[in-house]
Order: C-alpha cells, then sequence, then structure tokens
C-alpha cells in the first residue's frame, strides 16, 4: 500500500485536472489533417518529446522494474538494440513516409504493394493497439491506484482512467495529445530520476549496489543462450525485429514522426529519442535491481540467484509488477510521492491516449475511408472519434484478463514476437527490392500469420513446451515469412514501374542527401547526429557486458 500524504494527494490531483486542461485547450479538430496529424507541422523537440513520452507507458516503468527485479539489467536490450534500429530507421525509412503524405503505415503498404496488405497490416495493428497496448496500460495503471487505494475496485479504477485519458484524446486528437505528452515526457524524466536517486541513496550508494550485484550476471547485458528474459542470440536476432516493428511499423509511434514538419524534423526527433533511450538504463531499470537488494516485500532470505517472475508468486507470494510502486512507498520522503505517481499516470496517459489516437486514425483512414470514399473531413473526425470510445470500451472490458501473464513485459514482447515478423519482412522487401510484388507480399503476411497461429495455439491452448525462446522464434517466423514472399514474388508478374520508382530506397538517394548535407553545419547533421548515438550505444553496451 502507497501511504499518501495530503501534499502528494493535492499535487496528484492538480496534475491530473492540468493535464486534461492542457489538452483541451491544444486541440485542433477542424479537418482530418489536424485530428489525425496535427496539421504536419511539429518540429523535432516536440516529436522527440512526444515519441519518448508515448514509448514510456505505465506498463513499461513497472515493466522494465519488475524485470529488474527478476533477472537484472538484461532487459535493457531492448531499448540499447531499439536506438540502433531509430537510426537506420531515420536514414531509410522516414524520408519515404514523409515525402509520400500518408496518414497511416498500412496505407504505405498500398502504395507499395495493393490494398490487400494494408487491410490485413491494420486489421492486426488495431487488434495489437487495443489487446496489447491500450489495455496493458489500463491494468499497469489500475494496480497503481489500487496500491493507493486498496479497497477500490479494479474494474471501477480501469473506467476512471480511461475517462480521465480519453476525455482531452477524444475532443482534441494528435495535437492535444502531442501537447501534453511534452509536459510528461519532462515529469516522467524528473520523477523518474528522483526516484533512482533516492533508490541508490538507500541501498547505500553506488559502492554499495555494484558490490552487492556485480557477481554474477545482474550487471550483465550479454546473457547465456538458457536466460528467461534476452538469451544473446535473442538479443542479435530477435530484437531487432521487435524493435524495428515497433519504431518504424507501429501506428502509435510513427504517426508522431509523420507529424513533423519537415524530414529533418522528423530525423531529429528520432535521433533525440534515441539519446533520452540511453539513460532508461539508469531510471527505468536500475530501481528495479536495487529493490532486490533492500528487502521490499518483507520476504526473508530471498535468494541472491536469479528465478523466474513465477517462481517468484508462487514460492515467495511476489508479484513483481508491483515492484515500482512499492519502490516509490519505500524509499521517497513525503511530498515527492504525488511528483512520481504524477509520472507513472503521466506515462499512463500519453500510452493510453497515443493509442486510441493511432487506432482511430487506423480505422477512419483505412477501413472507414475506403467505405465512404466521399466522406467530408468532418465526417472523418466524428468517426475518429467514435472508434476511439469504442476502442476504450473493448480495452476496459480486456485489461483484467492481463494479471495472468508473469509480467507485463513478457506479455507484450512475446505477443509481439508472434505477429511482428512476417510485417517487418514485408516492408524490408517493399523498401529493399524492387522484384517483391502485391501476391508475394500477401502471400508472405500470411503464412507468416498462419505460423503465429500455430505456435500460439500449441502455447496457449495445448500446453506445449516449444523448447524455444520467443525472441528466437521471431526470426525463423520472419525468414519463413520472407522465403515465401521471395518465391511467390518471382513466379508471378513484376509490380509495376511507378510502384517500385516511388516507393524503394536507392543508391542514388543517398547521394542526393551527402550532396544537400555539404554545406550544413557537423553538429546540425543528422548523419553525425546518428553516428555520435551509435558509438554512444556500443559505449553503452561496452560498460555493462
Amino acid at each position: 500500500m502507497i501511504n499518501l500524504n495530503i501534499i502528494d494527494l493535492v499535487v496528484l490531483v492538480l496534475y491530473i485536472i492540468f493535464i486534461v486542461w492542457w489538452g483541451l485547450k491544444n486541440s485542433k479538430s477542424s479537418d482530418s489533417d489536424a485530428y489525425f496529424l496535427a496539421g504536419r507541422d511539429l518540429k523535432w523537440p516536440m516529436v522527440g518529446l512526444s515519441l519518448f513520452a508515448a514509448s514510456i507507458s505505465s506498463s513499461t516503468l513497472m515493466g522494465n522494474s519488475g524485470e529488474g527485479f527478476i533477472n537484472g539489467i538484461a532487459v535493457f536490450n531492448y531499448n540499447w538494440i531499439s536506438i540502433l534500429v531509430m537510426v537506420f530507421f531515420a536514414i531509410f525509412f522516414l524520408p519515404f513516409y514523409i515525402k509520400s503524405g500518408i496518414f497511416t503505415m498500412p496505407e504505405f503498404l498500398e502504395r507499395r504493394f495493393d490494398a490487400r496488405s494494408r487491410t490485413y497490416f491494420s486489421f492486426i495493428t488495431i487488434i495489437g493497439n487495443i489487446f496489447l497496448d491500450a489495455a496493458a496500460t489500463l491494468y499497469a495503471g489500475a494496480l497503481i491506484i489500487n496500491m493507493i487505494f486498496p479497497g477500490a475496485d479494479m474494474m471501477l479504477i480501469i473506467v476512471g482512467m480511461a475517462v480521465v485519458a480519453g476525455s482531452y484524446t477524444i475532443i482534441g486528437g494528435l495535437s492535444s495529445v502531442i501537447n501534453t505528452e511534452v509536459i510528461q515526457a519532462f515529469i516522467l524524466i524528473i520523477g523518474s530520476t528522483l526516484l533512482a536517486f533516492f533508490a541508490m541513496d538507500s541501498i547505500g550508494g553506488w559502492d554499495a549496489f555494484y558490490t552487492q550485484f556485480h557477481d554474477g550476471i545482474w550487471l550483465k547485458l550479454t546473457r547465456p543462450m538458457d536466460d528467461p528474459t534476452v538469451p544473446w542470440l535473442g538479443m542479435w536476432v530477435g530484437i531487432p525485429i521487435l524493435g524495428f516493428y515497433f519504431w518504424g511499423n507501429n501506428q502509435v509511434m510513427v504517426q508522431r514522426v509523420l507529424s513533423a514538419k519537415s524530414i529533418d524534423h522528423g530525423r531529429k526527433g528520432v535521433l533525440l529519442v534515441g539519446f533520452l533511450y540511453l539513460f532508461t538504463l539508469f531510471i527505468f531499470i536500475f530501481p528495479g535491481v536495487i529493490a532486490r537488494g533492500i528487502n521490499l516485500f518483507g520476504v526473508e532470505n530471498l535468494p541472491h540467484e536469479i528465478i523466474s517472475g513465477s517462481e517468484l508468486k508462487s514460492k515467495y507470494g511476489i508479484n513483481t509488477d508491483q515492484v515500482y510502486p512499492r519502490l516509490i512507498n519505500k524509499v521517497l520522503p513525503v511530498g515527492l510521492i504525488g511528483i512520481i505517481l504524477s509520472a507513472m499516470i503521466s506515462a499512463l496517459t500519453s500510452a493510453l491516449s497515443a493509442t486510441l489516437n493511432s487506432v482511430s486514425t487506423l480505422f477512419t483512414m483505412d477501413f472507414y475511408s475506403k467505405f465512404d470514399k466521399n466522406a467530408s473531413s468532418e465526417k472523418k473526425v466524428r468517426v475518429g472519434k467514435i472508434t476511439a470510445v469504442v476502442t476504450l470500451i473493448i480495452a476496459i472490458l480486456w485489461a483484467p484478463y492481463i494479471g495472468k501473464f508473469d509480467s507485463l513485459i513478457a506479455y507484450y514482447q512475446e505477443i509481439l514476437s508472434y505477429l511482428a515478423p512476417p510485417v517487418v519482412g514485408t516492408f524490408f522487401l517493399g523498401l529493399f527490392w524492387k522484384r517483391s510484388n502485391a501476391v508475394g507480399a500477401f502471400s508472405g503476411l500470411m503464412s507468416g500469420l498462419f505460423i503465429a497461429i500455430v505456435i500460439m495455439s500449441a502455447k496457449y491452448i495445448f500446453g506445449m513446451h516449444l523448447g524455444l525462446h520467443f525472441l528466437l522464434l521471431a526470426p525463423i517466423i520472419l525468414v519463413l515469412s520472407i522465403l515465401v514472399n521471395v518465391t511467390v514474388s518471382l513466379t508471378t508478374a513484376p509490380p509495376s514501374e511507378k510502384k517500385v520508382k516511388e516507393n524503394t530506397w536507392t543508391k542514388a538517394l543517398w547521394r542526393e542527401e551527402t550532396i544537400a548535407l555539404q554545406n550544413v553545419v557537423w553538429y546540425k547533421n543528422f548523419r553525425i547526429q546518428a553516428l555520435l548515438l551509435v558509438l554512444a550505444c556500443f559505449g553503452m553496451y561496452a560498460a555493462f557486458f
């Protein structure tokens, strides 16, 4: 239970009121461009900060600290590999997305291939946004509030949070979402940094922390092949697939990039969030590791060695999704708890509002616009608002079931590892292989879906043990779907020259950009910025190898 002082409670309530007011104040819903893409005029700081806030949900905060408690810093592998993915995405894919003027990621597939691929990808993205993003965010937020008010009904809490986040999102669209996300990003960073500082102080500082955890693999990123969180091979062949899907294909994330005023602003926004992600090890994951060393759950003789989350739950009664809120209650002084809880509510509302806006954009532009081809811009906005309401209702109903999984991160990453690979393969072949055609793309997507269904049925319905970590299954699904795409494409008619010319990368584009950057001062050159980010990324990995 989190014991709130009146000061903390006032801070929390005032913050919630301010966020709702700020979101409504900055609403734009006059037309579809304004409602779904904030008028396409955002500068790079807003793009980067909104990306950071949207990517850090309350389930991320709780999941990262929970995994830190279970398995040390291994979960940071998802973040540092994703930074490399961001750089690749910013250099190669982002220019095509912004220049094409698209509203959604599936729309790009139709421009390169056909409507079938667009419809399928849009459908599974909507399903993923509702059941993987929105529902998980509501569940995580409910856990937090339930620790503040333990007698409150979980479903009532979930509904209340949905109303708060939905109020300004549904009315104001992406402009409301992004303007609140900029505030929420600062609150997230400040709040999480304060918690990390006090947590480190509670264990006796860095020297005491390092002495307690340097042995074994608690502070090691490279893990053995039987590691339950990130086997070393999965780090190199599995995480990049999930990372690219999240940062390069996921509508929730890329929608913010599409709202940038230019390619350069979009790129620099992505690189900004990459630099911010370097610090997530210290402010999100270290606190979870520290929690293992300060008897957070009152369990005597908890083994120092790494054991699974399910074993911690069954043998010691420890729910690792409670690590973050328990840590708040244990190490923070009166007055700061309200700030940290505001950070957690920031994570909740930013992720939820981002997801709602994503689903409403996908349904309106990829489905309704096809049904009503003459729909006015104002009518599309109305449909988007109705879609967001329906999305909230479904997410509310599904959220309670997420507690059946070992941890929030495990829930999200595992399901994603089965659905993402065929989509990633299709985008890569579409951009870098001119011969890939519509029939091949759709066949690759369908074969990947079939394989994913077989794997999930075997594991969740028939209880079979597959013997492979999901990070090792992801590249297998990717390769098989790519092979189908290539085989079918080569045995059917080539794509039209127009689709290929407008939507595939060539060396000539690289040379054109090189010439354009010749007169750009080095610190404003996105390639130099990208190189510095990559070097910092590998430096971080080397420090915790």
